[in-house]
């Protein structure tokens, strides 16, 4: 890693994890494989950024924490890339329970449970198929009709309301770093009035 920490991927350590390392890979790391408009690719960290933010309009009263556990969902691929799902399935090792590792040590290292609720596991995977939706329909081509049939059309959410944040336009990867590592930063601050 950049921070010159090495992480060992078979047995990861939260002790070898970094913000910083995952907020840099995920800048650098294309959401649909890089088959998006724009003059920049819509990377993974932009992505979080998203899904973190549908999770805290599904559930407005979650605290910083669980939104945190929506920021980190898929960071995994600061190291791994990202690799479409019908490829996951196709390779002959057990990549999710591999990807799963490596975001359990990545939970631990940031004071989360290195496996969630299965309410906030909920709560982020339909955020994070809304956002693979928008994205759909608005970076990859997709008509509604074939994002519905695949991610299913999201309910009691507004894309306009996403779209007015400029989450679904393709950023540079320094400002997508940066939003990351804000939202991070915001996300881990202790409660004003708190003491460590």
């Amino acid at each position: 890693m950049l921070s010159g920490r090495r992480l060992d991927l078979i047995n990861p350590s939260p002790l070898d994890i970094e913000i910083e390392d995952i907020a840099h890979g995920l800048a650098r790391v294309s959401r649909w494989n890089g088959q998006t408009i724009g003059d920049h690719p819509y990377s993974v960290a932009q992505h979080s950024l998203l899904v973190a933010e549908i999770a805290r309009s599904i559930g407005p009263d979650w605290p910083a924490r669980w939104r945190l556990a929506a920021l980190l969902h898929d960071a995994p691929e600061y190291v791994v890339g990202d690799l479409i799902s019908p490829f996951k399935a196709a390779l002959s090792l057990d990549y999710k329970a591999f990807e799963n590792a490596l975001l359990s040590a990545i939970h631990l290292r940031f004071d989360l449970p290195a496996e969630l609720p299965a309410t906030v596991t909920g709560v982020i995977k339909r955020a994070d198929r809304a956002a693979a939706y928008l994205e759909a329909t608005r970076l990859a081509g997709f008509d509604e009709r074939e994002a519905a049939r695949i991610f299913n059309r999201p309910r009691g959410l507004n894309p306009d309301r996403f779209v007015s944040t400029g989450l679904i336009e393709p950023w540079p990867a320094p400002r997508a770093e940066e939003r990351y590592l804000g939202l991070f930063a915001e996300l881990t601050r202790p409660p004003s009035g708190h003491r460590p």
